[in-house]
């Protein structure tokens, strides 16, 4: 129940059991658990959170907490970095449109 929902904490990395992923695996992982939305859109989106993630953008691990004793770990990307700015501002200024679309 929401009501019962006691809100997520930021885990670090270090203590899940990612620790050791490189930034391959985080492109796999995003790759794992998006890529088969269905929608153009959302495989858009799925490949501009890849390419963040190859420019160095911080994956954020949160834990979601309830009063009941669940939890679960919610993955998702920092604010992208200065890298990812310039690829964005290279490829527009390549006369080409770039859209992050919608996320599933």
């Amino acid at each position: 129940m929401m009501e019962d929902y006691l809100g997520e904490v930021v885990v670090d990395v270090k203590d899940t059991k990612y620790k050791d992923y490189t930034t391959v695996d985080w492109a796999r992982f995003w790759i794992w658990m998006y890529g088969g939305v269905d929608g153009a859109h959302h495989k858009d989106w799925t490949m501009d959170q890849v390419v963040r993630i190859t420019l160095g953008t911080k994956v954020i691990i949160k834990q979601a907490n309830w009063k009941n004793g669940r939890s679960e770990m919610r993955v998702n990307l920092d604010e992208p970095t200065q890298a990812y700015r310039d690829w964005v501002n290279e490829y527009e200024e390549g006369g080409y449109e770039y859209d992050e679309e919608i996320a599933p």
